[in-house]
């Protein structure tokens, strides 16, 4: 999957949010948010995956992917508008998305801070901002 957007060189701190905005295409077949702790380690891999109705999550630490976390949740709809809001602290992350659907994965870096976050995939990003 190919980044669409990377923003590298943040320091964000638990609490702090990322909200996303975009329209999933009508052909899409997956996007997916990473938040990494640095250039290799990712918090948060979040990919809804289309061709199975499924939100899939993951995390990386030195270079290993841990189990997949499957979620039965999926608010996505093809050719519709969404928005995305991420926070995290050194216990777990959060997703706030449209429709009052909320996932959560555990901060399995057990980390406090993130340096760098990206959206790939089957995603047109009308906005991202950091509050």
């Amino acid at each position: 999957m190919d980044a669409q957007m990377v923003f590298p060189h943040l320091s964000i701190k638990p609490g702090e949010c990322i909200i996303v905005k975009g329209k999933v295409p009508p052909e899409a077949k997956s996007f997916a948010l990473n938040l990494y702790h640095n250039d290799s380690d990712i918090i948060l891999h979040f990919n809804p995956r289309f061709e199975i109705n499924t939100i899939v999550c993951n995390s990386r630490k030195n270079g290993l992917w841990g189990s997949e976390l499957r979620k039965s949740v999926f608010p996505f709809k093809q050719g519709e508008d969404t928005k995305i809001s991420l926070s995290f602290d050194s216990k777990e992350v959060t997703l706030k998305i449209k429709g009052g659907q909320e996932v959560k994965f555990p901060n399995r870096l057990e980390v406090n801070s993130a340096e760098k976050f990206s959206v790939e995939g089957d995603f047109a990003i009308t906005s991202v901002e950091f509050d």
